[in-house]
């Protein structure tokens, strides 16, 4: 017989698990997504969408809060189980009250870390989900409900998806997981915010500003204007948010990631919820 030592650990089942159907819903919410961030890029001068080009977050607003229905959804029939949903509004309610503090002023928004850790643990399914329902439910929070916010929701959920795809989820452990968690939260906090910049970029009236979007204009030199918007307008506040999330992701990133994986563990997202009827 051989020694209970020896045996192959089994790998634990995530709260999300990402079956092809999941797979196939977050592919579609996100290059629709994709494609409602960069249409300035790719539409032609001559076309509906340029000649409404005020209109167009309204409508890509619209559409994303419709996406994103349906891949809830989705990864609720894939297996969003009670203790999950329980773990997840956990979590949201926590991010949701992280980001009033500091309301955004020079990038300091400690929610961003939750996220990475959360996601890093629970998976890219739950990951993408914990980032679009705390969005939501932040924005309820603090009364920042309006067409920005289903942009906010997805760039959040790539935002805490994008933790949960990084390597080594079983394995890797240590400084090495938060030098990796750290590095990834820096790049990502300044992802985020230049995906932002392409919502309420095209708001910007052309003659108002060198750096606005131009529907007459070639794409590459909507991309160095771009740029430059980027430059002028956020840089300070992406920087801000990267450093944060680096500084807590580091102080506070070993008690929050064991916290999570007990929790996890104890959670036993793989054994199903039963109820038994009360004695008589």
């Amino acid at each position: 017989m051989s020694s209970p030592s020896l045996l192959p650990r089994p790998r634990r089942r995530r709260p999300v698990p990402l079956s092809p159907r999941t797979v196939a819903a977050l592919l579609l919410v996100s290059a629709v997504g994709a494609a409602a961030f960069a249409w300035p890029f790719f539409a032609d001068p001559g076309s509906q969408v340029t000649a409404h080009a005020k209109d167009a977050p309204w409508l890509f607003a619209g559409l994303l809060v419709l996406l994103v229905g349906v891949v809830g959804a989705t990864l609720s029939e894939a297996g969003l189980g009670a203790k999950a949903v329980a773990m997840l509004g956990v979590l949201a309610a926590v991010g949701a009250a992280l980001r009033p503090i500091g309301a955004g002023t020079a990038g300091i928004e400690p929610m961003f870390f939750l996220m990475v850790l959360s996601g890093r643990v629970l998976g890219p399914g739950f990951g993408f989900t914990l980032g679009a329902v705390t969005m939501f439910s932040s924005a309820l929070l603090t009364g920042g409900v309006g067409p920005w916010m289903p942009f906010q929701m997805l760039a959040m959920g790539w935002f805490a998806m994008g933790a949960g795809l990084l390597p080594g989820a079983h394995r890797l452990r240590g400084r090495a997981e938060l030098a990796l968690l750290a590095g990834y939260g820096f790049v990502a906090a300044f992802a985020y915010g230049t995906i932002m910049n392409l919502y309420g970029w095209p708001f910007i009236d052309t003659l108002a500003s060198a750096i606005a979007y131009d529907a007459a204009a070639a794409p590459a030199a909507n991309l160095t204007r771009f740029l430059a918007y980027c430059l002028a307008t956020s840089l300070g506040w992406d920087l801000g948010r990267a450093v944060v999330t680096v500084l807590l992701t580091l102080t506070l990133g070993t008690p929050v990631l064991k916290a999570l994986r007990r929790a996890t563990r104890r959670a036993a997202f793989e054994s199903a919820v039963t109820f038994t009827p009360p004695e008589r």
